[in-house]
């Protein structure tokens, strides 16, 4: 539409500056003589159209506009045009207005904005630091040798939705978790049913920044004698270890299976009891993930004849979890297996891949033959 305006308007435009150099040749009696001609046809339209108003293309009024303005708006009116002289006005302001617009979209104008490199780095110290606001984030760009307004950091928070440094500083559940992952522990029972119709009570535990599980035992009596052992052969494999050095916290639910003793006997290897909310299992979400992987990969899988089929069951995927299965929170690597280096174009085309199976097929492992 806008390319089909411009060629019209260059048409006019050539096609009147044609007419221009054509009046050059022409005497003053031949001129005075076409005035009078083309006023009487202008007398003429205007007797036919009587009320209507003329339709005028774009070009035609920018055309207009820009030979008629530098005459005088009395000269305008006695020129007898089929619009009013303040109509030909506007047109002209309009036309300047649209040429301007152009211009200062073109020209670069106000301040520059700010270097990519520096708002990531505004972000980055925000996020990392979330009791420094934005004037100790410009204390800490000028240290570095950066200069930029402490308005400009101001702005940069503001638009990427950072909240002022008091709102920043209150610590959610889920950073805690993160910012002490390495020293909590997670425990928890799982229910399941033998084929003997038998109820077994599983009690498992897992590290939450290294994804290690360790299943304390199964029985289908868990009474608070053989729950205060349990707990106890998990300290001592954690000594032999060397976890319980960095363990600090255990999480756990309300189960009435858990003994007021096994909080004396944590609190002497100097791990603290966490307690969850009621009827709140987000809060052992890494727990509740577990329970659910061993529910689909194992106990939904298998038919589980009794106690000692389950435990061995369990041992079997305890080794499966810990040194072959995968993890996302660990970069695709298993708790006690790290992730192999990528193979070199050599190896992909020579790739062998052997399969291992455990429980019968229901798990299954991948090596490479050499």
């Amino acid at each position: 539409m806008i390319a089909a305006v411009l060629v019209r308007f260059a048409y006019l435009a050539v096609s009147q500056a044609f007419a221009a150099l054509w009046l050059l040749r022409m005497t003053d009696r031949e001129k005075d003589v076409e005035i009078l001609a083309l006023r009487h046809q202008l007398a003429v339209l205007r007797r036919q159209l009587g009320n209507q108003r003329p339709r005028l293309w774009p070009e035609d009024r920018a055309l207009l506009g820009a030979l008629l303005v530098p005459l005088a708006r009395a000269s305008l009116r006695r020129l007898r045009l089929l619009v009013s002289p303040d109509t030909v006005l506007r047109w002209h302001r309009d036309l300047i207005k649209r040429r301007h617009a152009r211009v200062s979209v073109n020209r670069a104008s106000g301040r520059p904005r700010t270097v990519a490199s520096i708002r990531r780095l505004v972000l980055r110290l925000a996020a990392e630091n979330p009791s420094w606001g934005y004037r100790r984030i410009h204390g800490e760009l000028a240290l570095l040798g950066v200069a930029i307004a402490a308005s400009t950091v101001w702005e940069i928070l503001k638009t990427a939705g950072v909240d002022p440094a008091p709102r920043r500083t209150t610590v959610t559940w889920a950073e805690f978790l993160r910012s002490q992952a390495e020293a909590i522990l997670a425990m928890d029972f799982v229910e399941t049913v033998t084929l003997t119709g038998q109820r077994q009570y599983i009690l498992a535990v897992i590290h939450h920044a290294s994804r290690r599980v360790w299943i304390a035992g199964t029985t289908a009596h868990p009474n608070h004698a053989w729950v205060n052992q349990a707990v106890r052969n998990l300290l001592m494999d954690f000594e032999g270890n060397g976890y319980v050095a960095r363990i600090r916290f255990l999480i756990r639910d309300r189960d009435g299976k858990y003994p007021a003793l096994i909080r004396e006997i944590l609190g002497g290897a100097g791990i603290a009891t966490i307690l969850t909310g009621v009827r709140v299992p987000r809060t052992n979400a890494i727990m509740e993930r577990w329970v659910k992987s061993l529910r689909g990969e194992l106990l939904d899988r298998t038919l589980i004849w009794n106690e000692a089929h389950l435990r061995h069951a369990l041992r079997e995927y305890e080794r499966h979890y810990n040194e072959n299965r995968t993890h996302r929170s660990l970069a695709a690597a298993a708790p006690l297996r790290a992730r192999l280096q990528p193979l070199g174009p050599d190896r992909i085309e020579r790739l062998a891949v052997l399969r291992r199976d455990r429980l019968g097929g229901v798990l299954h492992e991948y090596r490479h033959t050499a």
